[in-house]
């Protein structure tokens, strides 16, 4: 005979998380690119949902969600906070654009100039123009201050042309972990003193990391760059997020 769990002995969890839900998908000359939801679901009766989250996947790797958005707001900050005193209206650049959370926190601080960003998926710009990633950016793509240029970031740097008081980079999980192989290049010599002749003297290269990168704080070093540290940003699992900074010569 089965057993019956009495009425009042019934328990009942959290419902799970519905799937993550694919809204666009996109071939480019740098792979796939997938805009997806992930819809939050209540953790018990009478507990409202979670808000909806957007998350990019580059190649089958997770790239970034709306989830938080604390360290690519650090990443911003700390640029604007290393800059030397009294320099007004600095210019910054800004790779990639993402889910926008860095570019919105530049366009929320009148301190800045200019604010660039490039990216180079057509479909993460169609995204925040008329998709649903305007959430994020709409107010800071109607700044005049604003420009998104859609190219690659590494070509962009090694062309010259306008130089920055602050180059804030968020294209990959960080230097050790690249979203596609070419990237790689951005993290070497020659891609760190593109980094460094873009910037105006005393100008601040910042990039974000998914962990700490000894090996890339003495990578910059030796392109020339000082005052080399990092800050992080704790998580609720795993290493830290974190924002490796360092300074071009006055």
């Amino acid at each position: 005979m089965a057993s019956v769990t009495p009425p009042h002995l019934t328990t009942t969890g959290p419902a799970p998380a519905p799937a993550p839900r694919t809204l666009d998908r996109r071939e480019g000359p740098y792979g796939e690119v997938v805009l997806r939801q992930r819809e939050g679901s209540p953790a018990g009766p009478g507990t409202p949902a979670a808000p909806v989250i957007y998350e990019i996947i580059a190649n089958g790797c997770f790239l970034m969600d709306t989830s938080d958005g604390r360290s690519e707001r650090l990443l911003v900050d700390a640029a604007l906070a290393a800059l030397p005193a009294g320099r007004a209206r600095p210019a910054v650049l800004i790779g990639g654009l993402g889910v926008g959370f860095s570019l919105a926190r530049a366009a929320e601080q009148p301190r800045w100039g200019r604010i660039a960003v490039v990216e180079r998926e057509a479909a993460v710009i169609d995204w925040h123009r008329t998709g649903p990633l305007s959430e994020v950016s709409a107010a800071a793509l109607a700044d005049p201050r604003c420009a998104i240029l859609h190219t690659d970031l590494v070509a962009h740097l090694r062309a010259g042309g306008d130089t920055y008081d602050a180059l804030c980079l968020d294209i990959d999980n960080g230097p050790d972990w690249t979203v596609t192989e070419g990237n790689d290049t951005l993290y070497s010599p020659t891609g760190l003193a593109a980094c460094h002749d873009r910037l105006t003297p005393g100008g601040v290269l910042a990039v974000w990391s998914a962990q700490p990168s000894p090996a890339f704080e003495e990578a910059l070093r030796n392109a020339g760059f000082s005052g080399v540290r990092t800050e992080e940003i704790p998580v609720v699992r795993g290493v830290p997020d974190v924002v490796h900074l360092a300074r071009k010569g006055a």
